[in-house]
């Protein structure tokens, strides 16, 4: 427990770092203008999947760098990073490239003019942007995967202190700029990836600890068939993370003809939760750390208990947040708006989205468990099946027919959204057990 603890509060610090700057961004383009809040929310929805799918490419790192160092194979670290550097930088020109294409996209939808210019430039900066965040992911990854979670932490804090002044300075045209409004968050979250990007780099090239990995002192050359083994194991990961995280997406995006009052509620609503997951991400993405670890090593008993320790944790943690959730539920969407409609939707909206955060723990812990074991390739049939089939079917049902009751609008999306993670959560720790006992059952036999 105490060194999963150790690994995770970092990583949680760091990962509720990360989700605040999109809160404030949510925030201060809130106080600027309804429209411009909804703007940066249909962005944000639409750029995060992009980015998600990145960092889930890079995130089949450290189950591959945490078993190579419980194996004694640290000679071998330096080459598997660069590999992944191979195959994901490439990916992130091509999603940069697709800014040619943003604005043709946009014209295809049903929006309000001004909201769709601001949409627009907002999208495009973001992408932009796209290669300093795969390459600060790359590093990042490469440093939890050896356990050292702590820069992470402080790198991100640098992120947030970067991303709120200049947020400050571009929505609301100070030191002689203009007031960009919206779309000033986009050019503040691209300027927060290139400091997070040269600072990593610089920690990882002056850090002691990381020297003796000689990330930059060994280049190596392509390797296709391991770039090839590390895409099978990273593209799942990214798959998984990237129909969650459209789940919430697509919703924004079928919200924005019911008007910019009902698509803010429901980005309130989603910036809070966000926040609450990270406190399950991060315990999945040390438990990820400790089973490759544990593997390494050939404690097969040591990784299940790591991740049996795990997810009690974050369940203990999602009753907590559940009901902070809805006891102050009032309080937090008045942090965001003083619009009193927007609030009162946010305000339903928040105590359902208080309810399937037991769901979301146990299927968030398990996945990251699964990623220590690299079975990876279960999760994404088993959350395409959850998050499409079984939760936006039911939100889409809910919220804009009249199939079953009258059409509930947002709220039909967010019991949508309850019915997907409970199945993922069922799902992937059935899962988990399954290769648990897989695992159990091929030591007895190599020790017999």
């Amino acid at each position: 427990m105490s060194r999963l603890i150790s690994l995770t509060w970092p990583l949680l610090v760091a990962q509720v770092t990360q989700t605040l700057m999109g809160v404030s961004d949510t925030i201060m383009a809130g106080r600027f203008s309804a429209v411009d809040m909804a703007a940066v929310a249909i962005g944000f929805s639409i750029t995060i999947p992009i980015l998600c799918f990145v960092q889930g490419l890079a995130m089949a790192i450290p189950p591959i760098v945490s078993k190579l160092q419980g194996a004694d194979k640290s000679h071998q670290i330096a080459n598997a990073t660069q590999q992944a550097f191979y195959l994901i930088l490439p990916i992130s020109f091509v999603i940069m490239a697709m800014n040619f294409f943003v604005e043709y996209w946009f014209s295809l939808i049903d929006m309000e003019s001004e909201l769709r210019r601001i949409t627009v430039e907002y999208v495009q900066y973001i992408l932009y942007a796209t290669p300093a965040f795969a390459a600060y992911q790359i590093l990042r990854n490469y440093c939890e995967g050896l356990s050292n979670t702590k820069p992470t932490m402080v790198i991100m804090v640098v992120g947030l202190m970067v991303n709120i002044p200049a947020n400050y300075i571009l929505i609301y045209g100070k030191l002689g700029l203009p007031a960009l409004g919206g779309v000033g968050c986009g050019i503040a979250t691209a300027l927060v990836y290139l400091a997070m990007l040269v600072t990593t780099a610089i920690y990882v090239g002056l850090s002691k600890r990381m020297q003796v990995f000689n990330l930059y002192q060994n280049l190596v050359q392509p390797h296709w068939l391991q770039i090839k083994a590390t895409f099978w194991l990273g593209i799942p990961i990214a798959l998984t993370i990237l129909f969650e995280v459209t789940l919430f997406g697509v919703v924004a995006l079928l919200l924005s003809p019911l008007g910019p009052l009902t698509v803010a509620s429901h980005q309130i609503t989603l910036n809070f939760s966000a926040l609450m997951f990270m406190f399950p991400l991060s315990i999945g993405m040390a438990t990820t750390i400790r089973v490759g670890y544990c593997l390494g090593k050939e404690d097969i008993k040591g990784a299940a208990l790591a991740a049996k320790t795990a997810i009690f944790l974050g369940l203990a943690i999602a009753m907590f947040t559940a009901l902070i959730t809805v006891l102050a539920r009032e309080q937090i969407a008045l942090l965001y708006s003083s619009d009193s409609q927007v609030i009162e939707l946010a305000v339903s909206l928040m105590f359902l989205a208080a309810m399937f955060q037991l769901s979301d723990a146990v299927q968030a812990i398990s996945a990251g468990a699964l990623r220590g074991y690299k079975d990876t390739r279960a999760m994404f049939i088993i959350t395409f099946f959850a998050y499409w089939a079984i939760g936006l079917s039911t939100g889409v049902i809910l919220a804009l027919t009249d199939w079953l009751m009258p059409a509930l609008g947002a709220k039909g999306f967010w019991i949508g959204f309850i019915c997907g993670l409970t199945s993922a959560a069922i799902m992937l720790g059935l899962r988990l057990k399954h290769i648990q006992k897989k695992c159990l059952f091929s030591q007895a036999r190599h020790d017999a």
